[in-house]
């Protein structure tokens, strides 16, 4: 229980440190870092210092080296084996291996036979393709009735590529090698991230 959820680099621990030791009642807080983005939408995450010993019961409380952190429970598997750096360009940067939960999308079906062969399909033929660019999709159900949806994330959020991808490489994948699925519909949300296909 005592192993620690996100890995925190040196310089990122000396900047939370001197962060940290800034505040009046320095000796009670820690880092809480929170993921505060919805199913399926890129991660953000909302680092503040708070005090640790009024951390929710279900939180779950680390030490690094003397610096506490507090996850939220819902948080800590889609944090596991992230890295939190500290850079002078960027400032406090978290490289997350994990990918954002699906949204849940009503109506539509995730957890039978044709959904694995789709997502086998993205795990195998489409994700390596576009992770070159840094990007990735991932599957949120079909339908029953040919069309299957997914979001797209990474460096393909908000990419003014990116529904050009989706409608023409993606699809064209899927179709091809699942003959159940005749079409894809794309939910991602392209006006929102740093480059939002809207402005």
């Amino acid at each position: 229980m005592s192993e620690p959820i996100i890995e925190i680099t040196p310089t990122a621990h000396a900047e939370l440190i001197k962060l940290r030791d800034a505040e009046e009642d320095a000796a009670s807080l820690g880092l809480r870092l929170e993921i505060v983005s919805g199913p399926g939408e890129e991660f953000k995450y909302d680092l503040s210092l708070d005090e640790f010993r009024k951390a929710a019961f279900s939180d779950e409380v680390r030490t690094h080296d003397g610096l506490k952190v507090i996850v939220p429970a819902k948080d800590v598997e889609l944090l596991q084996g992230a890295v939190l750096d500290f850079t002078s360009s960027g400032g406090l940067v978290i490289r997350n291996p994990n990918r954002p939960q699906a949204p849940m999308v009503e109506g539509l079906v995730k957890d039978d036979e044709l959904s694995a062969e789709i997502e086998s399909v993205i795990a195998v033929d489409v994700n390596p393709a576009l992770a070159a660019h840094g990007g990735f999709v991932t599957y949120v159900g079909h339908d029953g009735d040919g069309t299957a949806f997914l979001t797209m994330g990474g460096g393909c959020h908000g990419c003014s590529m990116s529904r050009m991808t989706m409608l023409e490489g993606v699809q064209t994948t899927v179709v091809e090698k699942v003959p159940a699925i005749s079409r894809v519909r794309d939910l991602t949300d392209h006006t929102s991230g740093e480059n939002p296909f809207y402005r």
